[in-house]
This record gives structure tokens, C-alpha cells and sequence, in this order.
């Protein structure tokens, strides 16, 4: 029996990088960049052996997808933004048994699902920026699960977070935490006024929305949250459809699921979307599949 030991919502934002660089921007996100060196802080301390990430910068068009390549190494440029993130080194041991495990389940469950173990298929910097932070040692394996669903339904992707849950407490023999990399309300700054929206949110009524949605986190309400997830995700550009926020209350029991998150990193706006770092406490499921 293994265990899923740590779930969160995390910011990639690519200032995060950009933070590090002498420059202007140089520590600009050091709060973030803290709050994942504390959520890797207490994977460690937990056991964690993987770390499984939802990346919302993988898009898929058809069926779930996980790279569970043996490992991982390279120097990634961000072909979105290559003047914040440009030639940054990575390396990172995989697990290919665990991302196996997981396809099984979720199309034994009726998701249909593929794991790419033999592949040359990279990491995505809705992982390689969380890395950097919490996983510089390489102390960690690594998994990344498209969360780019462009033509995928939400309750699926709910679903799809569950059979995560039960491949990793029914059929694995280790600790796992498991990050929904993605934003909160994402909408970019317009092309020419980036530079003004480097802190800031793009619209008050986004901004208003996201701490309403924060404030539903706190306090575990989440009948409510799902009930306006679908609504969110289209009024607010949700990044990667929100699908990585679906799989993560999936994973968690969804309707079922009543506690309230630990903010690590509390909600900024960066380049026009709105960021948080936060912890979602794990609790048994109540229902089974």
C-alpha cells in the first residue's frame, strides 16, 4: 500500500527564473520561490519519494497522458517566453513503474490513458520551474501528467485525479505528493504593456473572483467551487482549461473532500494572472470509485 502523503496547488510563473537573474526583476518572486522550497521542505520530511505533477503547459488533444521517462535531462528555453526563461539546465530521475501504474488504473476505471516510459518526450515548465526549487538534488523522481486538456471534460479529468489516487494507495509501494501546477484567473497582459502588469492582475473583476475563490479554499467549501468551476475556468481563462485543478480535487475525494487549504504563498498577481502556493490537506476518501 503506498501513500499520497502531500497534495498542492503551485505557481510556474516565469519570473520565478527571471527572479534569480541580475537584472530589475531580481527577486521579484522570492516569496514563491520560498514557498516551494518549503512545500519540498515537508516532501522530505514526509517521504516522499515521487512527486507527480499536473502540468498545465503539456497540451493534449486526445486521452490522459503521463511521461514517466526513466529520467530526465536537458537545457530548456520556454518557446512561449524565451526572454524569461532561456537555457536553464535540468535533471531529474523518473519512475516509470508508478506512471504505468497509474495509466492502468485510470483505463481500468474507464479513462483512457497512455504512459510513455520509452520516450523522448521532455518536461514541461509548468514542472522544470516548481523543480528547480523543491528538487535541485534531485532527491525526488519525477512524473509529468498532461494537464492541457484541450478537448477533455472536467468530471473526466476529476476522474482521471482519482485513479491517480487509487494507482498510488492500491497498487504502489512508496510516498507520492501530487501538485496541480497551473494559475488561478489567466489572463496575460496584452502585447506592448506587459511591463505594467509584471505584479499586477489584468482586470479587477479577475482579481475580485480569484479571492473569492481563495476564500471558498479556506474554508473547504468546495460544493460551492466545483459548482463554479466550469463558469471560472470560462470567464476567467483558466490556464490549461483548469483541468490540473479538477484532477487535483479528484485526487482528494471531490464532493467529499471538506478541508480548508494552508496557504504557503499567499495569491499574487504576476504579468496579468493571479498565483498562489497553496497546500491542500490529504484525508481519506470517503467514497469509493
Amino acid at each position: 500500500m503506498g501513500k499520497l502523503a502531500l497534495a498542492a496547488k503551485i505557481t510556474h510563473v516565469p519570473s520565478l527564473y527571471l527572479s534569480e537573474l541580475d537584472g530589475p526583476h531580481k527577486g521579484c518572486r522570492q516569496a514563491a520561490i520560498d514557498g516551494h522550497h518549503e512545500i519540498g521542505r515537508r516532501c522530505r520530511e514526509l517521504g516522499v519519494d515521487t512527486i507527480v505533477v499536473f502540468d498545465v503547459h503539456w497540451l493534449v488533444n486526445s486521452e490522459y497522458h503521463i511521461n514517466c521517462a526513466p529520467s530526465f535531462k536537458g537545457v530548456y528555453t520556454s518557446n512561449e517566453l524565451p526572454h524569461f526563461i532561456k537555457n536553464m539546465p535540468y535533471e531529474y530521475p523518473g519512475n516509470p513503474e508508478l506512471g504505468h501504474l497509474i495509466a492502468d488504473v485510470a483505463n481500468k476505471m474507464g479513462v483512457a490513458s497512455r504512459a510513455h516510459s520509452e520516450t523522448t518526450l521532455g518536461l514541461e515548465y509548468g514542472t522544470l520551474v516548481p523543480m528547480r526549487y523543491m528538487n535541485s538534488d534531485q532527491h525526488f523522481k519525477v512524473i509529468g501528467v498532461s494537464g492541457w486538456c484541450a478537448w477533455h471534460d472536467l468530471q473526466e479529468s476529476a476522474r482521471f485525479g482519482l485513479a491517480v489516487r487509487k494507482a498510488i494507495e492500491e497498487r504502489y509501494q512508496g510516498t507520492v505528493a501530487v501538485f496541480a501546477s497551473g494559475s488561478l484567473s489567466h489572463h496575460f497582459a496584452n502585447n506592448g504593456t506587459a511591463p505594467e502588469y509584471m505584479h499586477k492582475v489584468f482586470d479587477p473583476f479577475l482579481e475580485a473572483v480569484d479571492h473569492s475563490v481563495v476564500d471558498m479554499w479556506k474554508q473547504g467549501d468546495w460544493n460551492t467551487f466545483l459548482d463554479m468551476l466550469p463558469m471560472y475556468n470560462e470567464k476567467c481563462w483558466g490556464e490549461g482549461g483548469m483541468h490540473d485543478t479538477a484532477m487535483l480535487l479528484g485526487l482528494l475525494g471531490g464532493r467529499d473532500y471538506d478541508k480548508g487549504v494552508e496557504i504557503i504563498t499567499p495569491y499574487f498577481g504576476s504579468s496579468g494572472t493571479g498565483q498562489i502556493n497553496a497546500i491542500f490537506p490529504v484525508t481519506p476518501l470517503k467514497t469509493p470509485a
